[in-house]
């Protein structure tokens, strides 16, 4: 897995885009509506090297932001971005894995992680790690790839998907591969009850589900109780 986002990262904004469209945007957006970022709430970004969730979490009022990613290259990305911006205070770039957080337990206000969870090898750790690292009282939300609930949607998703994002891939990134096993992943991912329950098991509490795009992904959100 590391090895396909390495060779997708000087891609990775651009691909984004043409991707969805531009529409990862509005649900990323979304996310952070739910989760209201208010003065002194501090975030933990997992698997969210390229500092999407981070750049919009500080913009929108947040304390501070923890952003950790396996990868090396998305962090060196997101470093790369922030210098940019001149974004260079309330934010961590730390490498580390979300199935053993390098994180003190019940450290944080919130947890977060965008289209990346269902890239780890196993998601009932990565759960429970979640859990841990929230302070009792702490948000989680997650958005993620999920199941098409629209019909006539799903079939023509299903060939967008399988067809044109893989050709995409190869056309823009140069690595129709990696872009094959993307979507592979997303068909791999428990649908939207099915994880609201493994999120259950993980010990979080109050878990709702939000679908966006008809089910093209949905957010769970739950709390540490």
């Amino acid at each position: 897995m590391r090895g396909v986002f390495d060779s997708v990262v000087p891609h990775y904004d651009l691909m984004n885009d043409l991707m969805s469209l531009g529409v990862h945007r509005l649900w990323k957006r979304a996310m952070l509506d739910w989760l209201a970022p208010r003065p002194g709430m501090t975030l933990l970004d997992v698997g969210g090297g390229t500092g999407d969730i981070g750049f919009s979490f500080l913009k929108r009022g947040g304390d501070s932001v923890q952003v950790v990613d396996v990868n090396t290259e998305m962090l060196a990305h997101g470093w790369a971005k922030a210098i940019d911006r001149g974004v260079l205070d309330g934010i961590e770039w730390i490498h580390g894995d979300a199935e053993a957080l390098p994180i003190d337990d019940a450290s944080v206000d919130s947890y977060t992680t965008a289209f990346g969870i269902r890239n780890v090898t196993h998601i009932e750790r990565a759960l429970t790690e979640a859990r841990r690292a929230l302070k009792p009282g702490g948000r989680f939300l997650c958005l993620e790839f999920s199941r098409v609930a629209v019909p006539l949607l799903d079939r023509l998703y299903d060939a967008y998907s399988f067809k044109v994002l893989p050709a995409l891939g190869g056309l823009v990134a140069g690595d129709r591969e990696a872009y094959q096993y993307l979507v592979e992943s997303i068909r791999r991912f428990p649908d939207q009850n099915r994880f609201a329950g493994m999120i259950a098991d993980a010990g979080l509490g109050q878990v709702k589900v939000r679908n966006l795009s008809g089910g093209i992904v949905a957010i769970h959100s739950a709390w540490r109780i």
